[in-house]
Order: structure tokens, then C-alpha cells, then sequence
């Protein structure tokens, strides 16, 4: 029983993490962060391994909550390192925000950034992410439609802002 679960888990490992970890590193742009978060999300879904149903769709549904968490800790990090550096150079002005689609993307809900991420980032077909997510394929491609309307009127309001 136990050899057995340790091949299936071999074999799982073998087959997603190179392109789990591919996938992270196109979300985070740091090699060593992104086998990090996939690792992590390996040893979250070892820890339940027998309670889980769908091995690939819970990697990645981790790996893009992981990959949130890192996006936060670093406009944390952004954040202080902006406020010491404006005290520092006393200037009052507070820059412009940043239109990145990364930092939109994170600021969606839940609900529509996993989508985008697996549909947009993970190259997953509709159908692929319905199954992941336990959506239906029509509920996936309305998520999909709002999420970019979102990011459309985030983006346009923050080229504005720049203009």
C-alpha cells in the first residue's frame, strides 16, 4: 500500500512539477521562488494526499493561492520601502499607480483570478480549467469575460491617471 502510494506520488512529481514549477516562474519572474511555491504545493498536497481527488487541479489552485501571497508580500515590501524613501526625500507627491497587469490580476477576487491565471498563464484550455476548478466550462468562460472586463476598466483608469 504504501510503495504503491510513494510510485503514484513519484510519478505525479515527475510528471507536473517541471511544468508547475514553469508555470509559477512566468507568475513570479524568480527561479528560486517559483520551485519554492511548486514544492510547497506538493508537500501541502502530500499532506492530503488520500483526500484529495484531483492531484493536478489542487497543485495548481495552491500554487496560484501561493503565488497571491507572494504578489502581496511584495507590494508590502513596495509599499514600506516607498513610504521611508518619500519621508526621506520629503517630497508629497504620491506616485502614479502602477498599471502592471500582474498587480491587477492579483487584486481580482479569487472566483476570476484563478481562472485567469490557469486559462492565461498556464495555457489551459477552457475545458482543462472547468475541470480544475469544478466549474462548469460556461461558468468558466463568464469569469473569464468578467475578469477582463475588470482588468479592462482597471487599466484603462490607471492609463488615464498617467496621461
Amino acid at each position: 500500500m504504501k510503495r504503491s502510494r510513494d510510485k503514484a506520488a513519484s510519478e505525479l512529481f515527475a510528471a507536473l512539477y517541471p511544468r508547475l514549477a514553469g508555470w509559477c516562474r512566468r507568475l513570479v519572474d524568480d527561479d528560486e521562488t517559483a520551485h519554492e511555491i511548486a514544492s510547497e504545493a506538493f508537500t501541502r498536497l502530500w499532506a492530503r494526499w488520500t483526500k484529495v481527488e484531483e492531484p493536478r487541479g489542487f497543485l495548481y489552485v495552491t500554487a496560484a493561492n501561493l503565488v497571491r501571497d507572494h504578489w502581496r508580500k511584495l507590494e508590502r515590501e513596495r509599499r514600506a520601502v516607498r513610504r521611508v524613501g518619500s519621508e526621506a526625500a520629503i517630497r508629497p507627491h504620491a506616485e502614479p499607480a502602477d498599471p502592471s497587469v500582474r498587480l491587477l490580476v492579483q487584486s481580482l477576487p479569487e472566483r476570476l483570478r484563478v481562472p485567469i491565471l490557469l486559462h492565461y498563464y498556464a495555457d489551459m484550455p477552457i475545458r482543462e480549467v472547468s475541470e480544475l476548478t469544478g466549474r462548469k466550462e460556461g461558468t468558466v468562460k463568464a469569469d473569464l469575460h468578467a475578469a477582463r472586463e475588470l482588468l479592462r476598466v482597471h487599466l484603462r483608469r490607471s492609463l488615464d491617471h498617467t496621461l
